[in-house]
């Protein structure tokens, strides 16, 4: 499930996508970080003086954390999260996951229960190049954030900006911000505003509940 985290840490977008979503989250905040991975995202918080727990379903990845000296256990967030209680945590993040979970419905409502914040980031699917990719070569297109074969992908939905918006809206939460990056920089201007799903290659959402 988590292969795709695995190789974003290894990607040109690692330090701004990481960076951007350690400034979102205020130190001292109570966080629980979802598809940990090998726990980069997760010391950076602590780094910053977040209290910070993260779960991961890769045994290899555990370990990982643990040398890190990280507080992480391991577990499928497909499963949910039912030992956590309503509001337990500030903020629930799911860096570059959402995708490659088989209940993402399930997973972004159980992330909404038990904290007051929720940070998602994804690859936008309905990027202009994926597209193109699509309508000139007729294969399933890869990228630095999508580089796996059809038949070899942890990727089992992927979705656009806009669907992400319809899903809010269909479940009653609130989308606070969203920051848009293509090759690895934060795209602010009228004209990525305006076409943000053409020209996002990647998304972070800041939502909370209704």
């Amino acid at each position: 499930m988590h292969r795709l985290n695995e190789h974003y840490t290894e990607s040109k977008g690692l330090h701004l996508n990481y960076s951007i979503i350690t400034d979102m989250i205020e130190a001292g905040k109570n966080v629980i970080d979802l598809g940990c991975g090998d726990g980069t995202l997760t010391k950076m918080l602590k780094d910053k003086g977040v209290r910070v727990s993260g779960i991961d379903i890769n045994q290899d990845n555990i370990v990982k954390c643990l040398e890190k000296g990280l507080s992480v256990i391991q577990g499928d967030i497909d499963e949910g999260l039912q030992e956590y209680p309503d509001n337990s945590y500030d903020y629930a993040v799911l860096n570059q996951t959402l995708q490659s979970v088989e209940k993402p419905d399930y997973v972004i409502r159980e992330m909404l229960r038990v904290a007051k914040h929720v940070v998602i980031s994804f690859p936008n699917f309905a990027y202009w190049r994926v597209r193109f990719y699509l309508m000139f070569h007729g294969k399933m297109p890869k990228s630095n954030i999508l580089p796996f074969e059809w038949y070899d992908t942890p990727n089992i939905h992927l979705l656009t900006i806009k669907d992400f918006y319809d899903f809010a809206k269909r479940h009653n939460f609130r989308i606070e911000k969203k920051l848009c990056m293509t090759r690895a920089r934060i795209r602010k201007s009228l004209f990525h505003r305006l076409f943000d799903n053409l020209f996002t290659e990647e998304v972070i959402f800041l939502c909370t509940k209704n």
